[in-house]
């Protein structure tokens, strides 16, 4: 293994680690920071005109840049007495620190769907939502006890076009296990979100439709065989650096990670096999001081406008049906149920993940550490 990919295998390690112990950095986000700001409605947020700072965790990176754009921005537009502090990884041992600590910094977070349902009422705060607006508009799932969805994130498997011969790259997801016929090196990226247990037991064989219950153990032995051609990437930043630096052959990339890589010229091609896809969403951490604030906000960004703007600039499908993204040649590209997508799609089962989350995430680390 090189000396970059063992860097972000361990890498990939430490940061399992951190979602189970507090030991997660706050990194500010390219053009985060106070004043930029998602949503139309009128009025002011939290109470009368009292200026209100939420401090806002997202993925960092062009994902973020695009959250501002698309919500933060115009939120702060409509309502100005809200500005936003924005920060990265969003880490949920960090926010395990914080409660326990009687020091909550943070007021949004970006998490997974299941983080926030098994953490509910003990990291996580119980909602009171006006989704009003919007009622029978939101796709299955969308919103929770302690969460809000915000958008539908597929994360297919793509290879770059010049690491194989035009019609000899991987067409299925048991070719990317299949490292005799199809060499190479591969990136995955640990979070659970991104479907590494779900990728590793459809390579194994498993029907789409008999994924859940999730056979750990089996997705984990799976993973073994190309443990020594694999990238594990703590996080979609750090694989999407290695897919821009040709480090890695073939990877399971989110779509809003491929968007810019295809509008920087990167020369890829997305197989459309089975696909896994998830509902990303909001929570807010138990014990924020701006909880008020924090609702009206993320209530907001599952109206039509802000659902596709947000589709728009990461080519992620829009929680909210009545939502008509514009999508340009690159998100079009990804658009996981658009014409594009020739194969099937699996969305993650959000209420098996809200019992199990923590329990997988642990023998997940121990695996990457081991």
């Amino acid at each position: 293994m090189s000396r970059s990919r063992t860097s972000l295998a361990t890498a990939a390690a430490t940061a399992a680690l951190c979602l189970l112990a507090a030991c997660s950095t706050q990194v500010p986000a390219p053009g985060a920071g106070a004043g930029t700001g998602a949503g139309q409605a009128t009025g002011t947020a939290g109470g009368g005109d009292k200026p209100v700072t939420l401090t806002f965790v997202g993925y960092g990176g062009s994902g973020q840049d695009a959250m501002i754009s698309a919500w933060q921005k115009p939120y702060t537009q409509a309502h100005p007495n809200v500005t936003f502090v924005n920060t990265s990884p969003p880490d949920v041992a960090q926010v395990k620190a914080q409660v326990e600590s009687g020091r909550v910094q943070w007021d949004v977070l970006a998490t997974a769907p299941y983080a926030a349902e098994q953490n509910c009422g003990t990291l996580f705060e119980p909602l009171q939502l006006d989704l009003s607006a919007v009622k029978g508009d939101l796709v299955d799932g969308a919103v929770g006890k302690c969460y809000i969805g915000n958008w539908i994130n597929a994360t297919p498997l793509v290879y770059r076009t010049d690491a194989f011969p035009a019609g000899k790259g991987p067409k299925t997801v048991a070719d990317f296990f299949d490292t005799k016929n199809f060499p190479g090196r591969r990136g995955m990226v640990t979070n659970l979100q991104n479907g590494i247990l779900e990728y590793a037991l459809l390579g194994d064989g498993v029907a789409p439709g008999s994924l859940y219950p999730l056979d750990v153990d089996r997705a984990l032995k799976k993973l073994g065989t190309i443990r020594n051609d694999t990238t594990f990437a703590p996080n979609v930043g750090a694989l999407q650096q290695a897919v821009a630096s040709d480090q890695v052959d073939m990877f399971f990339l989110p779509d809003s990670r491929v968007v810019p890589q295809l509008a920087q010229g990167q020369k890829l091609t997305v197989v459309w096999d089975v696909t896994v896809a998830s509902i990303n969403a909001f929570a807010i951490p138990k014990g924020s001081a701006h909880k008020e604030a924090a609702e009206q906000f993320v209530s907001s960004v599952v109206e039509p406008a802000q659902v596709a703007k947000i589709s728009e600039l990461l080519g992620v499908a829009p929680i909210n049906k009545k939502a008509t993204p514009k999508l340009d040649v690159n998100a079009a590209q990804v658009e996981v149920f658009g014409k594009v997508n020739t194969g099937k799609t699996v969305i993650q089962d959000i209420p098996w993940y809200a019992k199990n989350f923590n329990d997988v995430t642990k023998k997940l680390t121990n695996w990457l550490a081991g």
